[in-house]
């Protein structure tokens, strides 16, 4: 017995199939139980109790032939029936009701002398014919087809509450498969430092140990990955600054620029990797400031204010002070413009910054090749380039927007890339509107 309970308490199957053989249980004795009682309510009225037919006699005798009428209705009210009396030039009934074609009987099996038994309409009644009067007697009808529908009402009710029971069984039983889809979708946004808690011992229990562990390990290689990436990039550097230092002494030539933009571009990509890891720090701290974000970011723009196909800053007249590390948000706003300036194809560029209750918005418009919707879902990971023959004149080394999203999630806020090819690219940047002091 112990085995068996164990057995039921560590599989979510065998809960299961419990939950639903008590179910199938309960719902065959509510109908059993329910047609059992229509079936004795229904049989009560169908047949006529032996005693009635043994003494149909002694009942027409205490009517009378003629009739005394008032007997006949005294006898129907005593023995609950209903009781009609006819004749070639007159018809009484004791309830009036007159709910069976009395008429249209059919002959059973003969009683006595002068009284048969007869059926209509599934019924049995009992037919006397004495001195020219015909005299019918039945079972009353006390309303046995509203206790039918009480009785299958119940039942019905009965049903239901069982079928609620056994949704509340199932729904707590299923609970930690909403907490698991919850789970895998924080560790599939990045957050690998969600944990699904959870105290079960069945196979949900053990799926859920497997895909904390999972997320363990996930979080372990990153990190190891990480910590490799920040060493070789700190190893790259000494060598670099070395050859940078040797190229000084050599004389000027076309090689020797043609070498200095090589070392830089090696140099800008492993800071962006070194900065790009450290945003990606869950400890990572910034140097915040509460900035005139308008004023700031209009200064940032300035910088591209020799671009051919013109840029249009559209801003609100009130400046906001919003929270940011100014390195950091100078090197997003960066980013963001050098992406628009090499794919707006020479068109017009379009700043806005919306002041919002609670946010700012910061929008940077192109209008100029666009992204396919198969690379937009992807355009923001590390090293992720939407030109498949990764030239390097069409475009960096694929961090810039990563950088980007990282910068702005550092800040509490979100990016947010919207584009369609030959129409051009919405880059959002949503930050929350607080002051530095109340950030923390």
């Amino acid at each position: 017995m112990n085995l068996t309970l164990q057995s039921i308490r560590y599989s979510l199957f065998l809960r299961l199939l419990v939950i639903f053989s008590i179910t199938v249980f309960i719902f065959f004795l509510i109908i059993s139980l329910s047609l059992r009682t229509i079936n004795k309510n229904v049989n009560a009225i169908e047949s006529i109790p032996d005693f009635f037919a043994r003494n149909v006699e002694s009942i027409i005798e205490d009517i009378g032939a003629p009739p005394n009428l008032q007997n006949a209705l005294r006898l129907a009210n005593e023995l609950e029936w209903s009781i009609t009396i006819s004749n070639p030039i007159m018809r009484w009934s004791s309830d009036g009701d007159n709910r069976l074609d009395l008429d249209a009987s059919l002959y059973v099996r003969r009683l006595s002398n002068d009284a048969e038994m007869h059926s209509v309409s599934g019924e049995d009644i009992i037919k006397v014919e004495r001195e020219g009067y015909v005299f019918y007697l039945y079972q009353r009808n006390s309303e046995p087809n509203n206790a039918n529908y009480i009785v299958l009402y119940v039942g019905v009710a009965l049903a239901v509450l069982a079928l609620f029971f056994n949704y509340l069984m199932v729904n707590r039983l299923l609970d930690p498969i909403r907490k698991l889809r919850f789970g895998a979708e924080r560790l599939k946004s990045g957050d690998l430092n969600f944990r699904v808690k959870t105290d079960r011992q069945d196979e949900l229990g053990e799926l859920t140990e497997s895909i904390n562990h999972m997320a363990d390990s996930l979080q372990s290689m990153l990190e190891a990955k990480r910590q490799l990436l920040l060493a070789i990039s700190h190893e790259v550097r000494t060598p670099l600054t070395k050859a940078k230092l040797r190229l000084e002494f050599i004389p000027d030539s076309d090689e020797k620029k043609e070498l200095n933009k090589d070392i830089d571009e090696i140099d800008h990509l492993i800071a962006d990797l070194i900065e790009a890891e450290r945003l990606n720090d869950e400890h990572v701290v910034l140097v915040k400031e509460n900035t005139l974000i308008t004023k700031f970011v209009t200064s940032v723009i300035d910088y591209f204010s020799d671009y051919r196909g013109g840029i249009q800053i559209n801003c609100p007249e009130t400046d906001s002070h919003v929270p940011i590390d100014k390195l950091r948000f100078r090197l997003l706003i960066t980013n963001l413009m050098n992406n628009a300036i090499r794919h707006g194809q020479n068109k017009a560029i379009e700043v806005n910054l919306l002041h919002l209750p609670e946010h700012v918005v910061i929008e940077i418009i192109d209008y100029g090749e666009g992204i396919a919707k198969e690379h937009l879902k992807h355009i923001s990971e590390p090293f992720y380039r939407a030109d498949s023959a990764r030239q390097r004149i069409t475009g960096g080394f694929g961090l810039g927007l990563y950088l980007c999203r990282l910068i702005a999630k550092a800040h509490g806020g979100v990016l947010n890339i919207e584009s369609e090819e030959n129409i051009g690219t919405k880059i959002s940047v949503t930050l929350p509107n607080t002051k530095a002091s109340d950030a923390y």
